[in-house]
């Protein structure tokens, strides 16, 4: 189990890392991260800070896995470390199913970069963590 400890760790790592690059003013692979409407304007623009917020938080998922598995020592507050993994699970899996509209394998809009991006990684991606955060939960 410490192989999927470690990769998710390095999963949530990357997109982090990712997330830190464009909350710098990053360029990169930042055209086909968010949802477009039929008129190619976007469903939302991300703001700086929630951009940071997203880094942080990936981070911490894959942080929290290494802790799960010993490779670091930290205590946690009892309801994370019961829940952790239920609430990451549950956050992953939603994500893959997504909103019925523009995220997810249910969309509607299935046409723009974005959509075809999520069909192919971002969807995929998200039930496979869901998937494995599982399997961790259930080796236990």
């Amino acid at each position: 189990m410490i192989i999927i400890t470690i990769i998710l760790f390095l999963v949530f790592a990357a997109i982090s890392m990712l997330h830190f690059y464009w909350g710098f003013g990053g360029k990169w692979g930042s055209y086909s991260v968010v949802p477009t409407k039929d008129d190619g304007s976007p469903v939302f623009i991300p703001r700086t800070i929630s951009t940071f917020i997203v880094a942080i938080g990936l981070l911490g998922f894959g942080v929290f896995y290494l802790i799960k598995y010993g490779c670091i020592t930290v205590s946690l507050p009892i309801w994370l470390d019961r829940y952790g993994f239920w609430i990451i699970t549950f956050i992953f899996i939603l994500r893959a199913i997504g909103d019925f509209n523009y995220v997810g394998f249910f969309k509607k809009h299935k046409s723009s970069d974005f959509a075809l991006n999520d069909t192919k990684y971002y969807s995929p991606l998200c039930l496979l963590i869901g998937v494995l955060t599982l399997i961790l939960v259930f080796s236990n």
